[in-house]
């Protein structure tokens, strides 16, 4: 897709509160139970249940931290117009449901899709998916395609 890469988004940012802790790390502790982190803010230990596919996970680096709305699919949406601080603050915000700390093995069979070609295999987790999708998607003004559309209306049928 043209002019896209992952790079345009600065993931996994410094949180600015003064601490050593990025994006990825705040997730972990937020997500996370009984999660106990060195002095560089890393996850050395905790516990962690993937709602797409119900895996628990006890090792931090074997969590995969999800962009409900795909980068790649914020970028087909409407970001390819953002300036980079404006896709930053998407690829990194805690504000909204939009990361989710999930197995290495659901994220990427996810990967860049949105809800017309993937759900989450947990059934019972379409719902909440679907609702946080559409919570992101409408907070950054972003287009929904006819094919992601009847994919979220089958999740939030679930509800």
């Amino acid at each position: 897709m043209s002019g896209y890469s992952r790079d345009r988004f600065s993931h996994w940012a410094g949180s600015g509160a003064g601490d050593s802790c990025d994006t990825r790390e705040i997730v972990l502790q937020r997500q996370g139970t009984e999660v106990a982190r060195d002095a560089q803010c890393r996850a050395v230990s905790g516990k962690w249940v993937s709602p797409y596919d119900g895996v628990e996970i006890r090792k931090a680096a074997d969590v995969d931290i999800d962009h409900v709305v795909p980068l790649a699919e914020a970028w087909r949406s409407g970001a390819s117009t953002w300036t980079d601080e404006q896709r930053k603050h998407f690829a990194n915000d805690l504000g909204n449901p939009q990361l989710v700390a999930v197995t290495a093995a659901s994220n990427r069979s996810k990967g860049d899709q949105d809800p017309g070609t993937w759900k989450p295999p947990a059934r019972a987790y379409w719902c909440t998916y679907a609702k946080n999708y559409v919570a992101v998607k409408a907070f950054y003004k972003l287009t929904v395609d006819t094919k992601e559309r009847d994919g979220l209306a089958t999740m939030l049928a679930t509800c």
